[in-house]
């Protein structure tokens, strides 16, 4: 009885430990499974990446890295930077003084320069305004001293006791020799009788019907006008003739 009780638990515990083996097969057998279906990470190799070849391009060099010491600045290059000496500071300072006196002595000069130009430049306007009216004064001078004969021949007409024909003779001379003096000048007259009209240097005082002359003709001098070389001093007033026949044509 008792041996049959024994055995009957060594086929129980064989049969357990066949189904624990028959498990553990069958999980050894999914975790190959699934193995195969993800394959594990290869390892990569150390080092910077490779670049690839392309045509035309220069082959790499590879130069190794110098061992050594690091230095001092590549490896505090995040720290702050280190003050300057007290003596390179005085030199700065030093020498930022003596740009600044630099410049300032240029400003100085330049200043002086400005000053010293508007001086002459002044002088020089006031000096030709000076000469201009001497030079007005000295023509003025001159015209004057050639008319002072003609001013003296005119007084000598006036207190003459002679007759009426003798001071119309005296007075016709005196005109000659106002004309020679203006004509000295290069005052000369405007012509006038026999010429066309010309609105430029004659004015026209009255117009008259003339069928024997010209249209617009003039035919009177009622005041001598005058022109200095080109320029004109005043107009001549004029009378022309107006011939109603060419005018309707």
């Amino acid at each position: 009885m008792t041996e049959n009780a024994t055995d009957t638990k060594s086929e129980v515990k064989t049969e357990n430990q066949k189904a624990e083996n028959q498990n553990t097969g069958n999980q050894n057998s999914g975790t190959q499974r699934f193995n195969d279906v993800i394959p594990e990470p290869q390892p990569q190799p150390q080092g910077p990446p490779q670049s690839q070849s392309q045509p035309g391009a220069r082959p790499e060099v590879k130069t190794e890295a110098k061992t050594g010491p690091v230095p001092v600045e590549s490896a505090r290059a995040g720290d702050a930077p280190v003050a300057a000496s007290p003596t390179a500071v005085v030199e700065t300072v030093a020498g930022v003084h003596e740009e600044c006196e630099r410049l300032r002595a240029e400003r100085d000069g330049l200043f002086e320069r400005m000053a010293r130009l508007q001086a002459e430049f002044d002088n020089a306007r006031k000096r030709e305004q000076r000469e201009r009216a001497d030079y007005r004064a000295f023509a003025v001078a001159d015209a004057v001293e050639q008319f002072l004969p003609v001013l003296d021949n005119f007084r000598l007409a006036l207190n003459s006791n002679g007759t009426a024909e003798q001071l119309r003779a005296g007075v016709e001379l005196i005109a000659k020799q106002m004309d020679e003096v203006l004509r000295s000048l290069n005052v000369t007259p405007v012509e006038t009788v026999g010429q066309p009209f010309d609105p430029r240097v004659h004015e026209a005082l009255e117009s008259v019907e003339r069928t024997d002359l010209p249209d617009h003709q003039v035919i009177d001098e009622i005041r001598r006008g005058y022109r200095i070389k080109e320029r004109l001093l005043r107009p001549a007033l004029v009378r022309i003739s107006v011939n109603p026949n060419l005018s309707e044509a």
